[in-house]
């Protein structure tokens, strides 16, 4: 198995308050990693180094082999951000228009080919919502939206999908629905990092586990996180798993 993502020894600190020290981890290409934490443990922050938004204070961030700070194939990484069930700032343009623009990064500035059309079809209808395509995205509920950034994501054939707590404001059906998806997305080869802070969906859904608070407090598979004590050592006495079984 490539490395979808190598972390190495990075830091990073707003100001003089530390977000993360000295965290290491590989995500192999296919991988489901659930990426865990309380709020203010750095998270987003380590997400944000990853996909080369942030640049560390030191060590060392490489996607698909590449030092992060040179990697010139954007389209391969479809990025979901807390923001994205904010109805405030979406774009005055249909659910197709958007999904579509994942191909941009194809065609540059050149026009869209049937080919493209059908491969943005394609994504509408893969998470399941061809029959919003002709709505506003301003018109759609935070689960719709969601899955209409995530075919945007398919449409440009991206082969990691971060998200940063895709479901919060979104209803119980519709999340269970969004992680069913996130699940087929990832059986098809695409490699998946999600925070989420239900941890009984993260244990449930991602089959390896990060847990930080500033530092990293595990990296392995669930089984081995579940039965660590890495929970109550990050979260402190608050922290507990439930399970959500369906």
């Amino acid at each position: 198995m490539s490395n979808a993502v190598n972390v190495r020894n990075v830091s990073f600190a707003y100001g003089d308050q530390p977000a993360l020290e000295d965290v290491t981890l590989t995500i192999e290409s296919g991988d489901f990693l659930g990426l865990i934490g309380p709020n203010g443990s750095g998270k987003t922050t380590l997400l944000h180094i990853i996909l080369g938004l942030l640049s560390p204070d030191s060590g060392v961030v490489e996607l698909f082999g590449q030092p992060v700070d040179s990697f010139d194939q954007g389209e391969r990484i479809g990025y979901v951000s807390q923001k994205a069930t904010d109805r405030g700032g979406t774009m005055p343009v249909t659910v197709r228009e958007c999904v579509r623009m994942g191909r941009f990064a194809h065609v540059g500035h050149g026009r869209l080919s049937d080919e493209d059309r059908k491969i943005a079809d394609d994504a509408l209808e893969t998470v399941d919502i061809t029959d919003l395509a002709d709505q506003q995205m301003n018109q759609l509920s935070g689960g719709q939206r969601q899955r209409a950034y995530i075919a945007r994501a398919l449409a440009s054939e991206a082969d990691l999908l971060a998200l940063d707590e895709p479901t919060v404001g979104v209803d119980a059906e519709s999340r269970d629905a969004f992680y069913q998806l996130l699940e087929s997305l990832n059986e098809s080869g695409i490699t998946i990092i999600l925070i989420e802070h239900d941890i009984g969906v993260v244990t449930d859904r991602a089959d390896r586990i990060a847990c930080i608070n500033t530092q990293l407090y595990h990296h392995g598979d669930t089984e081995s996180f579940v039965e660590s004590d890495a929970l109550s050592e990050a979260y402190g006495a608050t922290g507990t798993v439930v399970h959500h079984h369906h």
